[in-house]
C-alpha cells in the first residue's frame, strides 16, 4: 500500500461483497482505512478480507440484510463503544426492482425497492450521524443514478427510489452544512456489474469500464481534503452535477 490518504480512518461500506461496494471497500482499505464491510453474503465477505488483508489492509466483517433496520441501530451503537467515532459512510448496497410498467408492479416488489434503497440509507443515516459528527472530516457518500432523472418507462421502482434517494442526501447535506460532515452522491453510470446485466442483457460488458475503475473517486470524496456537499459526482463525464435550484 502507497497511499495512505485515509490512514486511520474508519470507514462503513454497504453492499461490499461485490460490484461497487467491492471495488469500494478495496481502494478505501489501500487508502489506509479499516473498512467495516456490509453484506448479506458471509462467504463473499470472507474473501473480501482475505483480500484486503493480503494487501496489507484491515477489515471487520458485518453479515446484514440492510432491511434488518433494528440491526443498522445495533451497528451505530457497536462502532461508537469500539471507535466513538465514524470518518466515512459509503451507501452503496442497492436492488434494480421490476422493470415494468408501474401498474403491474406487486406490493412486495414496490416496498423491497423502498426499503434498500431508500429507507436503508435513511436509517444508516439516522444511526451513524452522531458517529460521523464526531469525526474531524465525516464523509457520508451514496450511490444514485442517471435513472433518477431520466424516468424511463419501465424502470419506475429504481427511478423513484433513487430520486428520494437523492433528495435525501442533499437534505442531510444541508443540514450537516455547518459541521465537518460533507455528503455526497456518485452516479456512475454504465459499469460492468451484476445489476447492470441484469437490467440490460443484451449488452456487452466487456465495452463498459468496471467498478475498480470507479473505486479511486470514493477515496477522493472520502478524503478530509474534500469539502464540497449536496452534489453528484457524474463518473461518465468527471464533474461536479450542481442540484437544480428551486423556483
Amino acid at each position: 500500500m502507497t497511499d495512505q490518504t485515509l490512514a486511520g480512518r474508519i470507514a462503513v461500506v454497504t453492499g461490499a461483497s461485490r460490484g461497487i461496494g467491492r471495488a469500494a471497500a478495496l481502494a478505501l482499505a489501500a487508502a489506509g482505512a479499516h473498512v467495516v464491510a456490509l453484506a448479506r453474503t458471509q462467504g463473499a465477505l470472507e474473501e473480501l478480507d482475505d483480500e484486503i488483508r493480503g494487501a496489507g489492509g484491515s477489515a471487520t466483517l458485518v453479515p446484514l440484510d440492510l432491511r434488518d433496520f433494528d440491526a443498522i441501530d445495533r451497528l451505530g451503537a457497536a462502532l461508537h463503544e469500539r471507535w466513538g467515532r465514524l470518518d466515512v459512510l459509503v451507501g452503496n448496497a442497492g436492488v434494480l426492482g421490476a422493470l415494468m410498467p408501474l401498474a403491474h408492479v406487486d406490493p412486495k416488489t414496490w416496498a423491497s425497492a423502498l426499503d434498500v434503497n431508500v429507507t436503508a440509507n435513511w436509517r444508516l443515516i439516522r444511526s451513524l450521524d452522531p458517529l460521523l459528527r464526531r469525526s474531524d472530516a465525516g464523509r457520508a457518500i451514496f450511490v444514485t443514478s442517471g435513472a433518477a432523472s431520466a424516468c424511463k418507462a419501465y424502470w419506475g421502482p429504481y427511478a423513484v427510489t433513487k430520486a428520494a434517494l437523492e433528495a435525501l442526501v442533499r437534505t442531510y447535506a444541508a443540514e450537516t452544512a455547518t459541521t465537518p460532515v460533507r455528503a455526497m452522491l456518485v452516479s456512475p453510470g454504465p459499469l460492468r456489474t451484476k445489476m447492470r446485466q441484469a437490467a440490460m442483457p443484451g449488452e456487452d460488458p466487456e465495452t463498459l469500464r468496471t467498478p475498480e475503475d470507479l473505486a479511486p473517486h470514493f477515496v477522493r470524496l472520502a478524503s478530509p481534503d474534500w469539502s464540497e456537499s449536496g452534489l453528484i459526482y457524474d463518473f461518465v463525464g468527471d464533474r461536479l452535477l450542481t442540484p437544480r435550484k428551486p423556483d
